[in-house]
């Protein structure tokens, strides 16, 4: 194979070619180049680059000159390596063969290779193909790809100092790490306008993101069949991964991550990522986007903007929830609802109805006395108003990043990025599987395309695949709710019964929060196991449907996962807030599930303890099991290798092998992210009403996680392919169209699930002295003992039963015996209905409005940046007319020397390039 060196001033390259022996497998034969400076002293040794390799054994004397390999070079010392692929040494001819033909084409395409021998690497039969892109192909790449390149430092500046800077200095960065590169004004590179841009050295203009970018899109669109053979199927590296042609693609880390790279061309911003970001004591700092933005790319860059920024807003709603929690707290003692529970001559004296049939008894409202207390800390004046603040909040959180994401946007050269790059992001699956084409009426040119009828079968596949899943989603919480309605009878036979010697047990749990618990337990055991295989049934159904574009693959799997995520997570949540004690029916007519299981009824003090219960196992075992994931088990897994490896890994491993042996980075590994995050999203505000404090532990979680998540990045994964995503894409519609459930259902988790209404109707309406003694009584209805439809039950308790005892209560408005509307709803039931949901039109609407006019008042691109991208436009217009202008003058003067010019012919073409540049100007 050719091999391409560079030529330098008083040096000589001596081309060697590799020895036969070290190639007995099918790596290809390769010639080396060493760069000797014969200016150097002998003895000094620095006439080799310190990024060449060692001594090994088994190499020339040559090979012997370099120190170390440990380098992100050719053997050269000169030439980057932009990619690199392993591959194992097989007996497959076919593989063989295929390699052969696809290094061939590589080749063809400008890529300049250099193969290191399994004789070299630690497991000794590894090879390893380094890939190196030259001028010529970045640059014609880079117009291809419409790459923004900067042609003027910006004089604009980022601001004014702040009178109370030295307040968040403790929480700041380096300004070298904030900022690793001059502002500048950028433009799409143009091979014909090499003069326009800032081009002080060819090697570094392109940065190592955008140079391994260019290398993976000719990887993924290079052909591996022979020039004679059309064979479609034969191209791209992700068919030969997927095949094991190749084991592994990616490009390298620029150093290790906790010392910086010997040579000084090394950028080791991968250390200064792992000093001032990955580590968790720098959990109170700032995220140096700008740099994370130049190493992994925008798309991951923009993932943690957002995280960071979702991050800094929960601070303000854990600070109310926390506010709010204190208020319950310290209205403990006011509490005169549980106070009248709890007390013997009320509670103790008031005998309850059986909870289940059969085996269930009598028991006595004093039973419930911790559970009221407990109730009282979530169910209180204070939530409603916290509630009405979190809808507000979630819409000061969404318009304030479109603002943070529209800065963003135009800092990292994004504004125009997805209209431009649409067919440019054509998934090179979509190319091969779709062998039709057609005209496309905007550019003019064949195109592969699906045709209706294909898409149409496999979007019926599509949907019916994700009904089944859903289906079963339902199915399993039914069967828990079964299990609910079952094991409710076991706990209310057990705790409530007088004569079991549970009495200890029996004041801190009640048959309700006991069934809620280990209910929730199995709901959430049943989450994660869905989970697992629905996650890869999403992203089969996916491919099937082959999205044309990368952006409609992840769209399109977003929705069918979150949707799948959403009745997963929260199905379990919706039935206790919404349906537990809705539908229970009073003695003697009692409704049931399955006509066996009676329904589930609340306790006296409401069912939003027991949605605090499912909410907080689910949430913060959601968490925790994530933190386990992926935190504990990278670093168990790890642990060996990295203690054994980071003494000296330069002399064990090269640059490459020590990326190797990292974990890769999937296209989907921000897809799963961006899921945790926006689940977490809907429990603190879906249900926020039921638990104040959920914002307090999803801030605790998320500075975990943008530290973990760093962590995993640079010390865990090989570095992934960087690419461009100007915003979060779907989940800022799942975000939104959450942001609006969550106050519909939050307005009815306070109207039916809390118990704030009936007691402000009790207060207002049928108090005496407007006090809420009493209120206990009111809420209570009574039904006769004698009427019981089992006579057994009541000769079983009668030793336990006051013989004056002839009723029990129960929790509704219903009218008691003896009266003309015996056991029918009250007129207070009907109150109490008519201020609920006049409640939540109140509520509903007051939210509302407040959300569309902080939305109007807040605009989605600050003035600043609308001024600095029209800026930026017409400096644009006006360096390309005068860069224009000089061109043809240096024409027009380099043809008058070689053949005069008359003065009109001079003035006639200035004139034409004026008024084209004129035409130019015009454009918006």
């Amino acid at each position: 194979m050719k091999r391409i060196a560079r030529k330098a001033k008083d040096e000589t390259l001596i081309e060697l070619k590799s020895s036969t022996d070290s190639h007995t497998g099918d790596g290809p034969a390769v010639l080396t180049a060493f760069r000797i400076n014969l200016h150097s002293d002998e003895n000094s040794g620095n006439g080799v680059s310190s990024s060449e390799r060692g001594a090994l054994p088994g190499h020339t004397d040559a090979d012997r000159l370099q120190p170390t390999t440990d380098t992100v070079f050719f053997r050269d010392g000169v030439r980057r390596i932009d990619f690199v692929l392993s591959y194992v040494d097989d007996k497959d001819g076919d593989k063989k063969q295929e390699r052969r033909e696809f290094e061939a084409n590589l080749e063809k395409a400008g890529l300049e290779l250099e193969t290191e021998d399994k004789s070299d690497s630690k497991d000794q039969k590894t090879y390893f193909l380094k890939i190196h892109a030259p001028w010529d192909v970045l640059a014609t790449y880079a117009e291809v790809l419409k790459i923004k390149v900067p042609f003027k430092t910006s004089d604009i500046s980022h601001g004014q100092d702040m009178p109370l800077e030295w307040v968040s200095h403790p929480f700041r960065l380096p300004e070298h790490i904030m900022h690793p590169q001059p502002d500048y004004f950028t433009y799409h590179f143009d091979k014909s306008k090499i003069n326009f841009f800032l081009i002080s050295d060819k090697d570094t203009f392109f940065p190592p993101s955008t140079r391994n970018r260019i290398v993976f899109y000719i990887l993924t669109r290079c052909p591996y069949y022979k020039e004679n053979q059309k064979d479609k199927d034969k191209t791209g590296i992700k068919r030969l991964l997927s095949n094991g042609t190749y084991t592994a693609a990616f490009p390298l880390h620029d150093c290790r991550y906790w010392k910086r790279a010997r040579n000084a061309e090394c950028e080791s911003e991968r250390y200064n990522l792992y000093k001032h970001w990955a580590r968790f004591l720098c959990f109170y700092k700032e995220q140096p986007l700008n740099l994370i933005r130049k190493y992994y790319g925008e798309k991951i860059g923009i993932y943690f903007a957002w995280l960071g920024f979702y991050t800094e807003m929960l601070f303000f709603a854990a600070i109310m929830g926390f506010i709010c929690f204190t208020y319950g707290l310290l209205s403990y003692d006011d509490n005169i609802s549980s106070k009248e529970i709890c007390n013997a001559s009320i509670g103790g004296s008031i005998v309850m109805c059986p909870l289940c049939d059969g085996k269930c008894t009598f028991w006595k409202l004093s039973s419930t006395c911790l559970s009221s207390w407990q109730s009282h800390l979530f169910d209180n004046e204070g939530t409603v108003f916290f509630a009405i603040f979190m809808g507000i909040w979630v819409t000061l959180f969404l318009e304030l990043w479109k603002r943070r994401q529209a800065r963003l946007e135009y800092e990292w050269d994004l504004v125009d990025f997805e209209e431009e790059q649409q067919q440019l992001q054509i998934r090179p699956e979509f190319e091969i599987r779709c062998t039709k084409r057609r005209l496309n009426k905007i550019t003019q040119e064949m195109e592969p395309y699906l045709p209706i009828s294909s898409k149409g079968a496999r979007f019926c596949l599509s949907g019916a695949t994700v009904i089944f899943w859903i289906s079963l989603i339902v199915a399993c919480v039914i069967g828990v709710i079964a299990y609910r309605l079952a094991v409710y009878v076991n706990f209310a036979s057990i705790i409530k019964n007088p004569e079991k010697k549970i009495q200890l047990v029996g004041r801190f749990i009640t048959p309700q929060l006991a069934t809620s618990v280990t209910a929730s337990c199995i709901n959430f055991v049943i989450i994660m196991i869905l989970n697992f295989f629905y996650e890869k049934v999403a992203v089969w159904i996916t491919d099937m449907e082959i999205p044309k574009t990368h952006l409609e693959y992840e769209n399109t799997l977003t929705r069918k996962m979150f949707l799948f995520q959403f009745v997963n997570y929260y199905s379990s949540c919706f039935y206790v807030a919404f349906f537990k004690g809705k539908f229970v029916g009073y003695p003697g007519n009692y409704s049931k599930m399955f006509g066996r299981w009676r329904n589930e009824e609340c306790d006296p003090g409401g069912c939003l303890i027991e949605l605090t219960t499912q909410l907080v196992i689910v949430m913060v075992g959601k968490q925790l099991w994530g933190n386990i994931q992926e935190a504990l088990l990278p670093l168990m897994r790890n642990l060996w290798s990295s203690r054994k490896g980071r003494q000296h890994p330069e002399t064990h491993y090269s640059r490459w092998e020590q990326d190797h042996v990292l974990q890769n980075f999937s296209q989907l590994g921000l897809f799963y992210e961006y899921l945790e995050m926006v689940i977490q999203f809907g429990f603190i505000t879906l249900f926020v009403a039921s638990f104040p404090l959920a914002p307090f532990l999803a801030l605790l979680n998320n500075i975990l996680e943008i530290r973990v998540d760093a962590w995993k990045f640079t010390t865990q994964f090989r570095r992934p392919v960087a690419s461009k995503a100007r915003n979060i894409g779907a989940w800022q519609e799942i975000l939104n169209a959450v942001a609006i459930l969550s106050v519909v259902t939050n307005a009815f988790i306070m109207a039916f699930t809390s118990d704030m209404i009936p007691r402000m109707v009790y207060l207002y309406a049928y108090s005496d002295k407007a006090s809420m003694t009493g209120y206990i009584n009111n809420s209570l209805s009574i039904y006769n003992i004698s009427e019981m439809p089992n006579p057994n039950m009541l000769m079983e308790h009668e030793n336990w039963l006051d013989n004056s005892t002839t009723t029990c209560r129960y929790r509704d408005y219903r009218y008691p015996p003896g009266h003309e509307k015996e056991y029918t709803h009250t007129m207070q039931f009907w109150h109490i209905l008519a201020a609920k949901l006049a409640f939540i039109i109140i509520m509903e609407h007051v939210v509302f409005v407040v959300k569309f006019f902080v939305a109007w008042m807040i605009p989605d691109i600050p003035s600043d940046v609308k001024a600095r991208i029209k800026r930026e436009r017409y400096l644009i217009q006006e360096y390309l007319h005068n860069y224009e202008v000089e061109q043809l003058k240096m024409q027009l003067s380099a043809s008058y020397i070689t053949e005069p010019v008359s003065e009109m012919s001079l003035s006639t073409e200035m004139s034409l390039s004026t008024d084209k540049l004129e035409v130019l100007s015009e454009c918006p």
